[in-house]
């Protein structure tokens, strides 16, 4: 680690392991979900992933010359993110909740917080706090969603990836946009943009790990 990415790092950790640490977290890693956890995780993890794609459009939309390259990697990054809301509806049909269910279930306080705060982030405080997004996220679906799905997949006997597609995938692609996030973060050498993306980390992790604890 080198250059700005350490610091975010360095910076977040305590935030990632209160993450890491939650009683839920700990135990949904080692032991799986019962299916009506796994639900209403489902359904407050659609309104994260439906919102991810216009976050980044509202913070690339606002990133000037300055920060070209981050905008050209939240193009990149939204192209393939593209759709994966659908992946998540498809795992809560395979657990017995229909689409239109999902789709009319009301998000959470927490779900409600982290999604509101990254709008108001891109929008107010610094676009490049989407980077903090991104990073926060990632950092969950690479290190614990491998363990997470298999746990999930053990404790409800679901068929392969049947069910658990969305956390399965990600926690494999999101290794290599890691690798990707970690070159843009260290090009950025703006103050105010680097602060704004370590808020926006530690703020991700916190609702994210108030979503998982409310389960």
């Amino acid at each position: 680690m080198n250059a700005f990415f350490g610091q975010l790092v360095m910076r977040t950790d305590e935030a990632r392991r209160a993450f890491e640490t939650h009683p839920n977290v700990m135990d949904a890693v080692a032991r799986g979900m019962s299916v009506e956890r796994y639900r209403q995780f489902l359904l407050e993890l659609y309104h994260v992933v439906w919102h991810f794609n216009p976050v980044c459009a509202a913070a690339a939309s606002r990133l000037d010359d300055g920060l070209r390259d981050v905008r050209y990697f939240l193009y990149d990054h939204m192209h393939e993110e593209q759709g994966h809301e659908q992946w998540v509806l498809n795992d809560l049909d395979a657990v017995g909740v229909p689409e239109a269910q999902a789709r009319a279930h009301a998000p959470s306080p927490w779900t409600l917080g982290l999604v509101g705060y990254n709008y108001w982030a891109a929008e107010r405080r610094h676009p490049a706090s989407a980077l903090g997004m991104l990073y926060a996220l990632e950092v969950i679906a690479s290190v614990y969603g491998g363990p997470f799905a298999s746990a999930i997949q053990e404790s409800l006997l679901l068929d392969g990836q049947r069910g658990v597609s969305f956390v399965a995938s990600h926690a494999t692609m999101d290794a290599q946009h890691m690798a990707e996030l970690r070159e843009v973060l260290n090009a950025v050498r703006d103050e105010a943009a680097r602060e704004a993306i370590v808020e926006s980390t530690q703020v991700n992790f916190h609702h994210f790990t108030g979503l998982v604890g409310q389960l």
